[in-house]
């Protein structure tokens, strides 16, 4: 997503700007699990053609009150369209309905129908047709119209005002690469027709036998033309889910209150059982988990969605062991470093160096909620293989800042400068700041870490061209869906660096082959060789492995229906009530 891009990790990485988009991924515990559960599983595709709403009731949902939902990490926008970030994701599932969704079943993600059919492909699967569900009206009561899901799309490709949105369409849809959206081509473009009012028809470039799951995404929500204001349009889109917007301060809290022309009889996977939802920002997390877990007054209506810290783990007995939710989420946390700048062997010597242990626990990391990585593919994407790591990229150890020195002295590099933003707001970052900090001096480098405030970390790190050559966005991923395609071909691609979503910043033409030669196989034959892919880009040096991330967040004692939607990382919205109704 998300860029984990999407990616909401734990809340050291959050505090840290990773980013990620969702995937979906096998297994989710629900409230009262172990630091087992959660454990990262296999992960496996589900469809659902058939299903239809109202979606099934869960049990013991009661209707009323308001949930309010706190989180450090501030959401960077609410345009669909713009939308990769798993935090803004989750929350638009409340408010957006797409061609098709993921919801939850026995713990595992299944594709259903949403606004559409889950699609059918031509025989040469270059064509794909989408039958709209017809009489599903926006907010204002006026009738989604097919056209509105067209224009959607083509706003997509204005990439220069939307720079956080997915681009999987500008290499898969036909004419991807040429056109630039609606306000610089124009309504014209040949990738997507409308045949008749309820018939969507999307042409591709090549084939792309994943574009069900892609459809998913909030990009994908129809978006009437007469209504698109640009700019403006992220802090009041027009909702097609179950809640809308009531009032809404960027960077600090948003009020939803419920859609009343949102039809449950024609969504099978979304609920309306709260009165109204609270989201507030910029929260400390520590202290807020803390209040949550105390759950005194309205605060036993609360969830916290940064995972939980580890000072707070010994809590998690008795009763208020119910109030941890426990899940997946198919991300990888790491640090890039900027191939362009940082020579190879300089960038061996940063990996010999690091401190992996010593950030780790510093960052309060735990079981609960991460497990350390050593691989680009975390082990819930088919085509995971663990394989010996290249020396320095294990993801753990305590570092050799005397050998990693001797190798910057035998390659002339003595003092070369490393560089990188973080959020100075933040007491744990500060610290594992100071942690990569002194190793780095320690190994003859000389070091810039350049501190921001958490609301600009976002956007500094998604800077391509800053002054700086380590730690820019995306700081993770997860999967999109679950293959290696949405992995290898969009970190490591040369068109990952103006897409803005590299690890990195590779351009190489002999590897965008690899990967496309791949990618182009049938999935049972490409799952293994993303492994070998896998394997060669670690040996590039372009990334430092970090951990696996796994959710594990605290909920208010009223909160009820809150189980891990493991397509984010994060608590599934929709299905979550107040026990008491109030």
């Amino acid at each position: 997503m998300r860029r984990l891009n999407v990616a909401v990790a734990a809340c050291a990485a959050i505090a840290l700007g990773v980013a990620g988009c969702g995937s979906p991924s096998s297994n989710n515990n629900g409230s009262g699990g172990d630091n087992n559960a959660g454990k990262i599983n296999q992960q496996q595709s589900a469809l659902d053609p058939t299903a239809k709403g109202p979606a099934p009731d869960v049990d013991g949902a009661k209707k009323g009150g308001t949930i309010t939902i706190y989180s450090q990490s501030t959401p960077n926008t609410f345009d669909p369209t713009d939308i990769y970030y798993v935090d803004s994701n989750e929350i638009g599932k409340l408010l957006f309905r797409t061609p098709t969704q993921f919801v939850p079943r026995n713990g595992k993600p299944v594709l259903v129908p949403d606004l559409t059919d889950l699609g059918t492909p031509s025989a040469d699967k270059l064509t794909w047709t989408f039958k709209l569900q017809p009489g599903i009206k926006y907010e204002d009561g006026s009738e989604i119209k097919i056209e509105d899901m067209a224009y959607a799309i083509k706003r997509s490709f204005a990439h220069d005002v939307f720079i956080n949105g997915p681009t999987y369409q500008q290499q898969f849809f036909k004419d991807g690469d040429k056109y630039k959206g609606p306000y610089k081509s124009g309504l014209n473009y040949s990738g997507v027709e409308t045949p008749d009012a309820n018939t969507l028809v999307i042409h591709l470039a090549k084939p792309f036998n994943d574009l069900p799951f892609y459809m998913s995404f909030p990009m994908f929500t129809p978006i009437p033309q007469a209504k698109d204001n640009k700019q403006n349009y992220k802090n009041k889109p027009i909702a097609t889910g179950p809640y809308m917007f009531d009032t809404f301060t960027p960077g600090s809290e948003l009020k939803l209150k419920k859609n009343p022309n949102w039809d449950p009889n024609t969504d099978p996977g979304r609920h309306q059982y709260a009165d109204a939802w609270d989201f507030k920002w910029g929260v400390d997390d520590v202290k807020n988990q803390q209040q949550v877990l105390n759950s005194n007054g309205p605060d036993a209506n609360a969830l916290n969605y940064g995972n939980v810290d580890a000072s707070l783990i010994p809590q998690l007995q008795g009763d208020k062991k119910k109030q941890l939710i426990q899940g997946e989420s198919p991300c990888n946390i790491v640090v890039q470093m900027d191939s362009r700048k940082i020579p190879l062997e300089v960038r061996k010597a940063i990996a010999t160096a690091y401190p992996y242990d010593q950030i780790y626990k510093a960052a309060g990391l735990n079981d609960f909620i991460a497990e350390k990585s050593s691989t680009v593919l975390p082990p819930s994407v088919p085509g995971y293989k663990k394989y010996d790591s290249p020396p320095g990229l294990s993801g753990a150890g305590t570092g050799d800042p005397a050998a990693a020195k001797k190798m910057l002295q035998d390659a002339g590099k003595l003092g070369f400068e490393v560089s990188w933003f973080y959020d100075s707001s933040k007491p744990v970052v500060q610290q594992t700041n100071q942690i990569r900090s002194d190793a780095l001096t320690a190994a003859g480098f000389k070091v810039k870490a350049i501190g921001v405030s958490t609301a600009e970390l976002r956007t500094k790190t998604r800077d391509y061209d800053a002054p700086v050559n380590m730690d820019q966005g995306p700081r993770g991923w997860c999967s999109d869906w679950p293959s290696g395609g949405s992995w290898l071909p969009v970190l490591f691609q040369s068109h990952s660096i103006p897409d803005g979503q590299t690890w990195g910043f590779l351009s190489d033409k002999s590897v965008d082959a690899q990967i496309d030669a791949v990618a182009n196989l049938p999935a049972d034959q490409a799952t293994a060789k993303w492994s070998e892919l896998d394997q060669a880009m670690m040996e590039k040096y372009l990334i430092l492995p970090r951990y696996y991330d796994k959710m594990a967040v605290v909920a208010g004692t009223n909160i009820g229906g809150a189980v891990g939607d493991s397509t984010m990382g994060l608590p599934y919205f929709p299905y979550m009530f107040l026990t008491n109704g109030s």
